[in-house]
């Protein structure tokens, strides 16, 4: 074999390896829109916040250590984690709860989805990145699309005062997300392997959370429930542990807004979960509008890393 067609074959290799990335975030976390609200009810937020990434960071230190992963970290890398863990894990979900507390779930799917706009905004602040042309235009493809998508949801939303600090929470989350995309860059940059980078991430994020709890008065409590526990099984195992590995290896591969660009994706999935639990029904709108966001998917992927 050639040189030239060896490095075609592993050219081929890792962008499908790339695509089985992104479609396992997207179901996973688009699934977890839905489980979200499963938590609701006996336990605070932010006491099911501290169950789900505890239980998730325990497990990525327990994953570092059987494979032999250093987990000793630098001081620039320990800050790039404390940086992404108090942006994304704390602050980022926290206000996603919250907003889910005042606002349906797919409006919240849908303002999120902004997240593929403003990542490329502040990596060009803070780096200096120049997305091409193809990068905006699929971000924007991915918002219209999902606007599309849940076009039925917005306009039949009661947009009273509560919901509307439901939208503007998940405006303040999707701000502290893209923060947490730096924070994950600075990590990449010091050389930090992507698990130990996440494990130390989540646990900075639950160490943050506890001490809002308590400073707070916060509650507690565990639901003894089936739809509480697994739900929370769910949040931990597959919508923290394995998404956030493979959407940082993503971001590390591929560029941040490419894999921010997941915000986009999962609406669909979150509708399509809607459908079988809550009775949602599709009209010509919202299937053209997954048209639009995996025309945006197919756009991102051929834009090259800046």
């Amino acid at each position: 074999m050639s040189a030239d067609a060896a490095s075609a074959g592993a050219a081929a290799k890792a962008r499908w390896a790339d695509v089985a990335a992104i479609a396992i975030c997207t179901l996973a976390w688009g699934t977890t829109w839905y489980a979200i609200t499963l938590q609701f009810g006996v336990v605070d937020p932010v006491i099911s916040l501290v169950y789900r990434f505890g239980l998730a960071s325990a497990l990525l230190f327990a994953w570092c250590a059987f494979r032999g992963e250093t987990l000793v970290l630098t001081r620039a890398q320990h800050g790039a984690a404390l940086g992404t863990g108090l942006c994304n894990f704390l602050l980022n979900y926290s206000l996603v709860y919250w907003a889910e507390e005042r606002v349906t779930s797919a409006v919240v799917a849908v303002v999120f989805a902004a997240m593929a706009f403003t990542n490329l905004v502040i990596f060009r602040l803070v780096f200096g990145q120049r997305a091409p042309l193809l990068g905006w235009l699929a971000a924007g493809l991915g918002v219209l699309g999902v606007g599309f998508l849940s076009w039925e949801e917005l306009t039949s939303s009661h947009m009273d005062a509560r919901a509307l600090s439901g939208i503007g929470l998940t405006l303040a989350a999707v701000i502290a997300a893209s923060f947490g995309n730096v924070f994950a860059r600075r990590g990449e940059v010091a050389g930090v392997g992507v698990a130990a980078f996440t494990a130390w991430g989540m646990g900075y994020g639950v160490c943050g959370l506890v001490l809002f709890a308590l400073a707070t008065g916060k509650a507690w409590a565990f639901e003894p429930t089936w739809g509480y526990a697994l739900s929370l099984l769910h949040l931990s195992i597959n919508g923290s542990v394995v998404a956030f590995l493979l959407y940082f290896g993503l971001a590390r591969r591929r560029g941040y807004g490419t894999a921010s660009y997941i915000s986009a994706l999962t609406p669909p999935v979150a509708m399509l979960v809607s459908s079988l639990f809550e009775a949602k029904t599709w009209g010509l709108a919202a299937l053209g509008g997954v048209a639009l966001v995996l025309a945006g998917q197919v756009l991102l992927l051929r834009v090259k890393r800046a």
